[in-house]
């Protein structure tokens, strides 16, 4: 067994939040700079050098990407030879949320509908995995729920097949128009059940930008979907153009002969996303 004394997963999940918030990942901005090379729409293009500019100077000025610092999701992968020691893990992980937060803004309230303020952007929301070994990996977003509000989930029968699925995801993007602050990150489950297809459409969001499934047909889906998203005309921020969506992540789970649930889970265009083994 390994022992990891739980100030560590705070200071770690502190130090992780706080980079996160002013700091966008470099396989975003490498897409965000290939789109802006494609942008035919000036309108658009303007749009993407100003979430470019903005990306440079929130890193340099270490200042908050977008007003909205979003929930915190915590994904973590327990080695189980992992021993967590001296405290509670989910108390650790608060702590370092409460701590990364002292300076940017609090979004969550306690209770959906009294609607009170925790003040300190706790709780997180937080998913665990116990897989082979003795690291914690921990990955995080910094869910802004403009694009989170825009986001869908459908129960469909086993014979609306891919076109089905297609149609669905398409809708979704299309309806969500600027409110979800395009160009889009999207991320989509299939399969698996209720709760499981919602969790692969977050977990699609942890991809690398530029990485293909490693399932041939589910890389195909894809890139089909990508290139039907972007023939939308949404364009960047709303305002028309070639890019609405800078990458379509696909994530799938055996399911039920009966059914074929399909998630749709957006990111905006600023994708607060970090990572970092314990």
């Amino acid at each position: 067994m390994r022992a990891v004394p739980v100030e560590r997963v705070r200071d770690a999940v502190a130090s992780l939040l706080e980079e996160a918030a002013c700091r966008l990942p470099r396989d975003y901005l490498e897409a965000l700079e290939a789109a802006r090379a494609q942008e035919e729409s000036p309108l658009g293009a303007s749009v993407l050098d100003f979430l470019l500019a903005n990306a440079r100077l929130a890193e340099a000025e270490r200042v908050a990407t977008c007003q909205d610092t979003g929930m915190v999701v915590l994904f973590l992968e327990i080695g189980q030879e992992v021993l967590f020691t001296e405290g509670d893990l989910f108390t650790a992980l608060e702590e370092g949320v409460r701590r990364a937060y002292r300076g940017l803004r609090k979004s969550v309230v306690q209770d959906p509908l009294l609607r009170e303020n925790t003040q300190d952007n706790t709780p997180p929301i937080v998913h665990y995995e116990i897989v082979p070994g003795d690291r914690v990996r921990i990955r995080a977003l910094l869910k802004g729920f403009g694009a989170e509000l825009m986001s869908a989930l459908a129960m469909l029968p086993a014979t609306a097949g891919e076109e089905g699925v297609k149609r669905f995801v398409l809708e979704t993007v299309e309806r969500a128009g600027p409110n979800a602050c395009p160009p889009v990150i999207v991320g989509v489950g299939l399969g698996g059940s209720f709760d499981r297809v919602a969790l692969l459409a977050k977990k699609a969001l942890l991809r690398p930008l530029g990485t293909p499934n490693p399932k041939p047909h589910l890389a195909q889906l894809e890139k089909e979907l990508l290139e039907a998203i972007n023939a939308l005309g949404i364009g960047p921020q709303g305002f028309g153009g070639r890019v609405t969506a800078l990458a379509v992540h696909v994530e799938s789970y055996p399911t039920h002969i009966a059914a074929l649930p399909v998630a749709v889970n957006l990111n905006c265009s600023a994708p607060r996303r970090a990572e970092v083994i314990l």
